[in-house]
């Protein structure tokens, strides 16, 4: 083991990425979303050798098991989005590092398949107080559509996470609209679509690091004028070059931040989360998206979570060094140490 401030780091780290290509994906927008995954790994990779550890890059896919089996890194950072373009796959993974027993970041097999089912998270949220918007599951365009549901409404891909498929066209006004918008997402993609109250008002992105403690970090987008009817954070925003992105603005709210570790403990996710909040013209918070393996990098790959605790002053090399410290030390069966303050 190697030191550093009087605590153990593992000689050696293997990094876990998707397996990336082409006609994994149905469509071009999907594919974006994971084409970066082997560069993403290889930043996140530099940043580890600079703490002393050897690192290793594997790709998430039939290989993976007898590669680990022969090599044995001291542990994973699990940073697996699809499998073979498959994203409830990913769950997988954990199951492969379960049976090898190799510590690993991240949610466990049942954390990792809850979150490609957002129909069944925004149920366990429902029924543990965690506030949601009226919300349905469709699985034909032809579905009858709960009475109870007040437009505008938004279409979403129940497994698909990375706003997929939200853009401007995924709020509808009316039945005609939203009927056309469930026939191609069930078309293209082959699965059942969430249609949910489109929350008119704030958008708030929550993330949760665990160490001795949960700790929650929130920052609200704030979005230029455009002149849009519905600010959201849609795909173009998120991942098109040359788009007039949001930026993050530090918020508090202590309400928000137990519910959000609420939601972590019900959905049974692990290390770190992200969950993401609507905000209704009364105060009200509505949650809209919750990813147990979100994006994990630094500032300069431009993600959620560095973005946001770099408003904390806290850096991706202490976010990084705790967590695989808390890794090795749950191996161990010993205290996790606690998340780092600003500087720390």
């Amino acid at each position: 083991m190697l030191k550093n401030n009087g605590f153990d780091l593992p000689k050696t780290v293997a990094i876990i990425h998707s397996d990336v290509k082409r006609e994994y994906f149905p469509t071009e927008a999907q594919y974006i979303t994971e084409k970066d995954a082997i560069t993403d790994a290889k930043v996140i990779s530099s940043y580890l050798k600079k703490l002393g550890v050897t690192v290793k890059l594997y790709p998430g896919n039939e290989l993976l098991p007898e590669k680990l089996r022969k090599e044995r890194p001291d542990m994973v950072l699990n940073l697996t989005g699809s499998v073979k373009g498959n994203e409830y796959l990913s769950s997988t993974i954990p199951g492969v590092l379960e049976i090898l027993d190799i510590p690993y970041t991240g949610a466990g097999i049942l954390g990792e398949s809850l979150a490609y089912n957002k129909f069944l998270v925004k149920k366990l949220l429902q029924q543990n107080g965690v506030p949601v918007p009226a919300y349905q599951l469709f699985n034909t365009p032809t579905d009858l559509i709960d009475p109870t549901l007040r437009y505008p409404l938004i279409s979403k891909l129940n497994e698909i996470h990375g706003a997929v498929e939200i853009t401007k066209d995924s709020v509808s006004e009316n039945e005609k609209h939203l009927r056309e918008r469930i026939k191609f997402l069930i078309q293209t993609y082959g699965q059942g679509v969430i249609v949910e109250e489109f929350i008119v008002g704030r958008e708030f992105t929550a993330i949760l690091l665990e160490g001795l403690n949960k700790k929650v970090y929130i920052g609200e987008k704030v979005f230029p004028e455009s002149g849009q009817k519905y600010k959201f954070a849609t795909f173009e925003a998120q991942w098109e070059e040359g788009y007039t992105s949001f930026h993050y603005d530090k918020y508090e709210d202590n309400l928000l931040k137990e519910y959000v570790r609420k939601a972590f403990d019900i959905s049974k996710m692990a290390d770190y989360a992200k969950f993401d909040i609507r905000m209704d013209s009364s105060g009200r918070y509505y949650f809209i998206d919750s990813n147990s393996n979100p994006a994990f990098g630094p500032k300069e790959l431009d993600v959620a979570m560095s973005n946001i605790l770099d408003l904390y002053g806290i850096s991706f090399t202490m976010i990084l060094k705790r967590l695989i410290l808390n890794t090795m030390r749950d191996a161990k069966g010993q205290e996790r140490l606690p998340v780092p303050e600003n500087g720390d």
